[in-house]
């Protein structure tokens, strides 16, 4: 599994834990709500941390392959 397939599964559950978040707030049942949105919150981070690191590696690459060519 490539760091971008993490990623992608790290918002595939953030939108999960979202809609349930939504749901219980519909249904009055804060506490789950609100347990529920901390861990999307914490999914979409997740994310964006593997997408911040995979944007640094290829930014790396690039400036490598223009150092050696250039």
């Amino acid at each position: 599994m490539s760091s971008l397939d993490e990623a992608a599964r790290q918002l595939e559950q953030a939108i999960h834990d979202a809609r349930v978040a939504f749901d219980c707030i519909a249904l009055d049942a804060l506490e789950r709500a609100h347990t529920n949105a901390i861990t999307a919150r914490a999914a979409v981070d997740a994310a964006e941390n593997v997408i911040r690191s995979e944007l640094e590696a290829r930014q790396e690459e690039s400036t490598t392959e223009e150092d050696t060519t250039g």
